[in-house]
């Protein structure tokens, strides 16, 4: 019988193992009387390898002189491997061999400058030496290559133009097709080339030229030779100037505002192309696209860069490129931008007093100019806009980050704000701080402009213009009157508690009209008295005159004015103080909203009254007033408006001009009923773009004018009455003399009439 497991002494001996049901840990127990002990795991693995693929290799193609790889075979998964090859079914024996060797971690095969005699087929072997187990891969039949052939540039001609700046280098390539590889030579027109320190012909027949100069440029001819033939093939060397960059751009220090140009010239050869991109912090400007504050300006040879209104982040590296097809050269400039100082940061409010505060900030950044020095803006609900404040230091320099803010008022919300400067300018403030409120304190500023007078008898009015609440200190602001008699020895004291007061009013029996009193006025708050104002006379109040004006009179003096006239009052303390007069004016269907009132100050004793109705009957009254009122009126006296003037204008009116004679006549104005009668007319004459004009009046129907008709003239007539001047006639345009070619005659109706009264005027 034949067990799969046995025990050989302390061994396990496994017969025929199977990879399905013997992989795995093992493990040893020994057991005597004394106990039992664990030996370590043992584990168990197969060693393999695949197989090759059965299908044939691809047969390996070569020329005579060449190297060649022979794979062996796909890597076993594991295993102490070893390898070996046969030829033609020969072993192959390398171990002496120069030109063949086995590598021993892949077993490829390497043949160098195979020859004739290694064409045939070669079989790899793999052996395991583990699994005592070897596997044989397919043949790979090698085989030597016939295609010889002599030179041909047909199908890699040599580059038609070679083109090389001068002082470069320069590679023209011959590599015609040829088998066996052919023999190279070359010429420069019809001269052989020979080699030189600058001439080189390279290992693949190319040529090399080093630091080419203008002389080299020309045709170069590619020779290949061998046993099967000659071929040539020729192509051009075109040597160009260098470009240069001769105007570089260059370091600048400017000022934000400004505009700057940042050169970047070259020369060139002419017939290369040169294009010109610019940098910026290593990113490329798009000038095509219109960045704002880049141009381009210049031609073909200039690149410059104009930086119009250049601001603080212009500051930088600024880098000119210049591209050609054959080279791209570059030159770098630091711009420096400077400008005013950046905005102070972290403002606070340290501590506040009623009239102080103490702040501190951090400055900004100085945009690359040091800050020289330091104001403080202060803000309130009263002021127009930031208002600059006195501070302890008076100057802040660019080294002060705190400073006490003095002159602040009292119970007052304020902000403040930093700002600093330097040589270029004033900067941006700082954001503002809190807003706080500085502490109470008594009023200091005193009312002023103290006024009065006026009001009712036994009164005393006193006005003042009142303090603004920026100035008032506190809480429980307001005012106190003192005042006595003139002569008087003691002061009556009175509060007046609204903030917004400005007028007081005492009243006693027993003050007399127009008694003089002498006033002051203060302030106070919750925290006590303040200021009192200097000392001002004010008088009490007075009666209404006691009389009517005489001598009241009226007179028109056309459809629409007439004229009042009166006797002044003489002034005394029984008659009442006259300040001025009062005009009272209505129709006899008047009612009493109607009625007209117009004031006169002083002793002016007559009044213009304008804008009435024509012909109608007005009734006028005056009377006189004071502080305290208007007086009693004298009676009433009444006119009559005269007519209304003619409503007609002056018809037919005709002219004639001979030389400087300008002869005219019109019809009389025929009136109606209710119009005035036509006492006169008035002639109105100017020249033509003139402004100012002449006025002649006459009691005909005709006139005789003599001007310098240098110019047109523009002439109208109309009527004069005791209603005022009537309507006009349509304006007559008489054209100068040079534009009539003879005398002329020009009627508008059908009556002309000439006349005698003459008018000379000279200029």
């Amino acid at each position: 019988m034949s067990y799969h497991y046995r025990l050989d002494g302390g061994s396990l001996a496994i017969s025929s193992p199977r990879t399905d049901q013997d992989i795995g840990t093992y493990q040893c127990l020994a057991t005597n009387p004394l106990g039992t002990i664990l030996s370590r795991k043992a584990t168990l693995q197969f060693a393999y390898i695949e197989d090759f693929e059965t299908k044939t290799r691809s047969t390996v193609s070569v020329r005579e002189g060449q190297g060649v790889v022979l794979l062996c075979g796909p890597p076993p998964h594991f295993g102490d491997l070893s390898y070996a090859w046969t030829f033609n079914d020969n072993p192959l024996y390398v171990q002496e061999d120069s030109r063949r060797f086995v590598s021993q971690e892949t077993g490829n095969l390497y043949i160098a400058k195979v020859e004739p005699s290694d064409v045939g087929n070669y079989t790899c072997f793999i052996t395991n030496k583990e699994a005592q187990r070897s596997v044989q891969g397919p043949p790979t039949p090698l085989v030597q290559r016939t295609d010889a052939s002599a030179p041909d540039f047909s199908k890699n001609p040599i580059k038609k133009d070679s083109v090389v700046q001068v002082g470069g280098d320069i590679v023209i390539e011959c590599k015609p097709n040829a088998f066996p590889r052919a023999t190279i030579s070359w010429k420069r027109g019809m001269e052989s080339l020979r080699q030189s320190k600058r001439v080189f012909i390279l290992e693949d027949g190319s040529l090399k030229i080093y630091n080419v100069s203008r002389l080299d440029a020309g045709s170069y001819t590619c020779i290949a030779t061998n046993q099967f033939g000659v071929a040539r093939n020729t192509g051009s060397l075109v040597v160009k100037e260098r470009t240069v960059i001769t105007i570089p751009p260059s370091k600048m220090d400017v000022t934000v505002g400004e505009s700057i140009v940042l050169p970047c010239q070259v020369s060139h050869d002419p017939s290369i192309e040169v294009v010109f991109v610019w940098s910026f912090n290593g990113d490329v400007i798009d000038l095509k696209k219109g960045v704002a504050h880049f141009e381009r300006i210049g031609g073909e040879s200039v690149g410059d860069l104009m930086i119009r209104n250049i601001q603080l982040n212009h500051s930088g590296k600024y880098l000119c490129t210049v591209k050609t097809t054959l080279e791209s050269l570059s030159a770098e400039a630091d711009i420096i931008v400077r400008g005013p100082p950046g905005p102070p940061e972290d403002v606070k409010v340290e501590h506040i007093s009623s009239t102080t505060s103490q702040l501190s900030w951090r400055p900004g950044s100085d945009n690359n100019s040091p800050i020289q020095i330091f104001s403080i803006q202060a803000r309130t609900p009263f002021s127009v806009g930031w208002q600059a404040v006195s501070t302890v230091p008076d100057i802040l320099n660019g080294k002060t980050y705190n400073a006490t803010v003095v002159g602040l008022s009292p119970w007052v919300e304020y902000e403040f704000r930093v700002v600093a400067g330097n040589s270029i300018g004033i900067g941006e403030p700082s954001k503002p701080s809190e807003v706080l409120r500085t502490k109470a304190s008594v009023p200091v500023v005193a009312p002023t402009n103290i006024n009065g007078g006026g009001g009712s008898r036994s009164e005393l009015v006193i006005t003042w213009e009142s303090i603004p609440e920026e100035l008032q200190n506190g809480e429980e602001f307001g005012y106190f009157i003192m005042l006595r008699p003139v002569g008087s020895t003691t002061w009556t004291k009175e509060r007046v508690p609204s903030v917004e007061s400005s007028r007081f009013v005492y009243r006693n029996e027993s003050i007399t009209p127009l008694s003089p009193f002498e006033v002051k006025v203060g302030v106070y708050n919750k925290e006590g008295e303040g200021s009192l104002s200097t000392t001002f006379i004010v008088y009490s109040g007075e009666d209404e005159p006691q009389l009517a004006p005489r001598g009241t009179s009226v007179q028109s003096f056309s459809a629409s004015e007439m004229e009042v006239s009166w006797n002044a009052i003489a002034w005394n303390r029984n008659t009442g103080r006259v300040l001025g007069y009062e005009v009272l004016y209505w129709t006899d269907d008047s009612k009493e909203s109607m009625i007209g009132k117009i004031r006169v100050s002083g002793n002016v004793t007559t009044k213009n009254i304008t804008g009435l109705k024509a012909n109608t009957v007005y009734f006028a009254s005056v009377r006189a007033y004071n502080t305290a009122g208007t007086g009693p009126s004298s009676p009433p006296v009444n006119v009559t408006t005269k007519k209304s003037p003619p409503s007609q204008p002056p018809a037919n009116i005709a002219w004639k001009l001979t030389n400087s004679k300008l002869c005219l006549n019109w019809e009389h104005v025929k009136t109606m009923e209710n119009e005035s009668e036509v006492l006169g007319y008035k002639i109105l004459y100017r020249q033509n773009r003139q402004s100012k004009t002449h006025i002649l009046e006459t009691n005909n129907t005709s006139a005789e004018l003599l001007v310098p008709f240098e110019e047109d003239y523009l002439i109208e007539i109309r009527t004069v009455s005791d209603g005022g001047d009537g309507s006009s006639s349509e304006e007559i345009r008489i054209p100068k003399m040079s534009s009539l070619s003879s005398r002329g005659i020009s009627v508008l109706g059908s009556s002309v009439h000439f006349l005698s009264v003459v008018i000379m005027i000279f200029y």
